[in-house]
């Protein structure tokens, strides 16, 4: 998307990039009171992991061990405006791009109706994944979506949200025990130098 190459589905790693794995199992006390990474499945409905990824609290992504594999990273604050940016800057229907298409109601889609100006235009593909609260419940499963950045911003992070009433992306931190999706974004890829075939050596 531009000049970014972004992965097409959320994130279902149940392990950092060096083999430890990543804590789950966690009830809402210990969802809630945790400061330790760690992931969750909506409803702990395996299906829902094949489809939707998993949900993570923001201290996985502040983990040095690392949550996305080798030459990824989570995208910071900065890198998800450079794509709302390219997608037109218009917060209120650069969320339409990146939803995908069709709804429940209809039988073509996973969005609640009437999943409001989806296009998927830039082929980000976004899936109505629900979150899990800094309380520990579930919540919005067919009607919206959180991804983190890596951004804190003190107790909180930075997060992007996608409803099935609006085409809006909206941009807002909230706090670091919340559990949502995680896209991760390639690493720049370093700049080629050309040596014309006479330079001497």
């Amino acid at each position: 998307i531009g000049d970014q190459l972004w992965m097409k589905e959320n994130l279902k790693v149940t392990h950092y990039r060096n083999g430890d794995e990543i804590s789950t199992g966690l009830d809402n006390d210990e969802w809630h009171s945790s400061e330790e990474g760690a992931y969750t499945v909506y409803d702990d409905e395996p299906a829902n992991a094949d489809i939707y990824g998993n949900l993570y609290n923001w201290f996985v992504i502040d983990d040095e061990r690392g949550v996305c594999p080798e030459g990824w990273h989570i995208p910071s604050l900065d890198e998800g405006s450079s794509l709302i940016d390219y997608l037109g800057a218009d917060t209120d229907v650069v969320g339409g791009k990146m939803k995908s298409t069709g709804s429940i109601e209809d039988g073509d889609g996973l969005w609640s109706a009437p999943n409001q100006g989806a296009t998927n235009e830039s082929g980000f593909t976004s899936l109505p994944s629900g979150i899990r609260s800094s309380g520990g419940n579930y919540d919005g499963l067919s009607e919206h979506t959180s991804f983190w950045s890596s951004t804190p911003d003190n107790n909180h992070a930075w997060r992007w949200t996608l409803y099935f009433h609006s085409s809006e992306i909206s941009i807002s931190n909230y706090l670091q025990e919340s559990g949502y999706s995680i896209r991760c974004l390639q690493d720049p890829l370093p700049e080629t130098i050309y040596i014309p075939q006479d330079y001497p050596t």
